[in-house]
């Protein structure tokens, strides 16, 4: 009886180291596809935001990596807007937002935001002779159920909206979760970011807003998830704000100008 119990403690204990090298071998081999995965739909979204993509539009990696490769990836110092050392390669936004040392408290806002890099990774599209065509921000907020993860793209401008688009949220489907919806996605195009006065004006409301001509500052709303609209603009409001990418988009400014 003894042996018996014996042999069967042995075999369980052997099954489970068995396993967990099974386990263990499979995350590390699997580990380089799937950074690689993240890093495509990272670069999807930013070809959706930036207009070089449809939002429904089925790429293939290669596909995506060439619409993607004249898109310069630049980390920036959010104080003063200016262009840093650090390779965008190694630089894992989320991460530095949550080091002490490479983030801060953020000030009082309505985005939900408790802390905020110093640093932050963005994607610029220039022309041959080096003007800038488009740049893409990244943006995140909270909206009804956690926070909601995207992209902003702003033309050469950096007034006009170019487009918008989340990769990563909680917002329930069918209502919140409509920020995925291509027609929603579609209204951004042409929207003004900034009113006259210079100062974030865009805005998800409740209901319908007109097309971009004859209502610039407006979006609609999302049908049935106020909270979720209400995010969204507290998130882009916060983020193209002085606080924000305030000082990257006034050196943008001032180099065109220049």
């Amino acid at each position: 009886m003894q042996g018996s119990v014996f042999y069967n403690l042995v075999f369980a204990a052997i099954v489970c180291v068995v396993c967990a090298i099974v386990v263990s071998s499979s995350a590390v081999a699997l580990r380089e596809r799937q950074v690689a995965n993240q890093t495509l739909d990272m670069q999807r979204n930013v070809l959706v935001a930036a207009g070089l993509a449809a939002p429904d539009e089925a790429l293939e990696p290669d596909e995506i990596e060439a619409r993607f490769a004249p898109i310069q990836q630049v980390v920036i110092d959010r104080q003063t807007g200016a262009a840093t050392d650090i390779s965008p390669a190694g630089f894992d936004p989320r991460a530095a937002a949550a080091d002490p040392d490479t983030s801060r408290a953020a000030p009082p806002n309505n985005a939900g935001l408790q802390r905020v890099a110093d640093q932050a990774l963005v994607y610029e599209l220039r022309d041959d002779a080096g003007a800038l065509d488009l740049v893409v921000l990244p943006v995140h907020g909270l909206g009804l159920w956690g926070i909601l993860y995207g992209f902003v793209a702003l033309d050469a401008d950096l007034e006009t909206i170019r487009g918008l688009t989340y990769y990563e949220h909680k917002e329930t489907p069918g209502l919140g979760g409509e920020v995925d919806n291509p027609r929603w996605k579609s209204l951004w195009n042409g929207r003004r970011a900034f009113g006259p006065d210079g100062v974030p004006a865009i805005e998800v409301i409740k209901g319908l807003a007109g097309p971009p001509e004859d209502d610039p500052y407006r979006v609609d709303g999302l049908a049935g998830a106020t909270m979720t609209s209400r995010g969204v603009t507290n998130m882009l409001r916060f983020w193209l704000a002085e606080q924000g990418f305030g000082p990257y988009l006034e050196a943008l400014r001032t180099r065109r100008d220049g």
